[in-house]
């Protein structure tokens, strides 16, 4: 169902994306800065097998990745997840699913200031955590707010430096196995002895899976892509194939190189890998992290300012969050709150309260984005030009959403669901404005621009 604007149009984002920066984009953000703790927690929950579950999580990632491909092609705005709910289910819909993503967007990059300003930075100079925190955010808000392809660029470079951080790993995980100090048996070993190999690898595949769901960042650049029809897809399955065999590279060097209890109680596993092989300075390796961590933030804070941006142009956040900056055409307002929430959250210590809700409002969003896709396909006005998954692959990303939310603990539930009541009381008052807003003088055209022929 089309929606009736509630506003005079807002001026469009520049088309600059190629598939080259997409991919990296898509590539930045999966891998991120998760990687560097991540093995640790999937050995934890699953035993030496690491890479089944990541394997898992990569298969299950992939169905809501098609899912994303279709409808990002077939409309492709800035707003995600919130605009297709919107098209799909109406306004309410819309805005929760919205809101679930700026939430845990917000939250995101909050936590990842505050990691930047934290360990890793201790390794080279000791300042206050506030501080860095803020100074970090802002430089990022100014970088996002430059544009798009200066965005991407850096991006580009630090998705080199985390790449050929992660190769490093796994050729210091082959050399330590390869004289003798590892042990290949650990990469068989799933659970415990009073442990289902299937309950280690769902145990595992929860968490692994986080470590894939930044490609959900990438739809909210859609409409500042050149050619979406054709470069989306090919960036968007390239780059989660391309982090899924480093992350299976990395877990399996790591679990044969390092002993499993030592993976899982270390909080960076993979200098547990620099130290076994020696001789290897462990600043590099938290420059990296840096690098990583500051990454994961930038991309973070782009998705959130132009969801943000997206759903105030629907209708759905107030009006002023659509303003852009008329030379550079990058949302201001929208970066601007989005960087502004995310620093008092940084400073205000609540971060590890909304963290563990983080897997569970994208797997809301998921499960929506899943079943859209199913509706959506009555939609004869956005025409045929784009990518199509076939019908079982949204079927079953949304019962994968479903079963890995059955692995999700009960603390983590109630948190989930109160945030989710807050979203619901917004929503409600937005939806209440929204139809008690004068109608506009005129009603201009909405027809969505035509997707790119692949």
């Amino acid at each position: 169902m089309r929606l009736p604007p509630t506003s005079a149009p807002q001026a469009p984002l520049r088309k600059v994306l190629t598939t080259r920066l997409l991919y990296f984009f898509i590539l930045g953000d999966v891998l991120g800065a998760g990687v560097y703790v991540l093995i640790g927690e999937v050995a934890a929950a699953s035993g030496g097998a690491v890479w089944v579950p990541l394997t898992v999580a990569l298969l299950l990632a992939l169905l809501t990745a098609a899912s994303y491909a279709e409808l990002a092609t077939k409309y492709p705005r800035a707003g995600g997840a919130s605009h297709y709910a919107t098209r799909a289910f109406g306004p309410a819909a819309g805005f929760i699913t919205g809101y679930c993503m700026l939430a845990a967007g917000i939250v995101s990059v909050a936590a990842l200031a505050r990691g930047f300003a934290g360990d890793y930075l201790k390794a080279f100079v000791s300042l206050p955590l506030v501080l860095v925190a803020v100074a970090f955010l802002a430089l990022l808000a100014l970088l996002n707010a430059r544009g798009i392809r200066e965005s991407t660029r850096a991006n580009t470079l630090a998705t080199l430096v985390e790449a050929g951080g992660l190769l490093i790993i796994v050729g210091l995980g082959v050399w330590i196995t390869v004289r003798g100090d590892g042990d290949v048996g650990r990469l068989t070993r799933l659970g415990t002895a009073s442990e289902a190999p299937v309950a280690a690898v769902l145990s595992g595949a929860v968490i692994a899976y986080y470590s894939f769901v930044g490609f959900e960042t990438s739809v909210n650049v859609a409409e500042e892509t050149r050619d979406p029809g054709r470069s989306y897809p090919r960036a968007l399955f390239g780059a989660l194939l391309t982090a899924g065999a480093l992350y299976a590279a990395v877990g399996a060097v790591a679990s044969a190189a390092v002993p499993t209890g030592t993976l899982a109680a270390s909080d960076g596993p993979l200098l547990e890998i620099v130290r076994a092989a020696g001789h290897v300075p462990v600043q590099l390796f938290a420059l990296i992290a840096l690098v990583a961590v500051a990454n994961g933030a930038l991309l973070t804070g782009i998705m959130t300012s132009r969801l943000a941006y997206g759903m105030s142009r629907e209708g759905l956040l107030p009006g002023f969050l659509a303003r852009v900056l008329p030379g550079r055409r990058t949302p201001w307002a929208a970066i601007a709150v989005t960087t502004a929430l995310s620093a008092l959250l940084a400073t205000s210590g609540g971060i590890d309260v909304l963290a563990g809700t983080l897997v569970l409002l994208l797997l809301v969003v998921f499960f929506v984005v899943n079943l859209a896709v199913l509706v959506l396909r009555r939609d004869g006005a956005a025409g045929t030009s784009h990518f199509r998954a076939p019908t079982v692959v949204p079927v079953l990303g949304a019962l994968s959403c479903v079963a890995l939310a059955t692995q999700v603990e009960a603390p983590v539930w109630w948190r989930g669901l109160m945030l989710l009541a807050v979203g619901g009381v917004l929503g409600a008052f937005t939806l209440w404005r929204r139809r008690h807003a004068p109608a506009p003088a005129e009603q201009p055209a909405s027809v969505e621009p035509p997707a790119s022929r692949v």
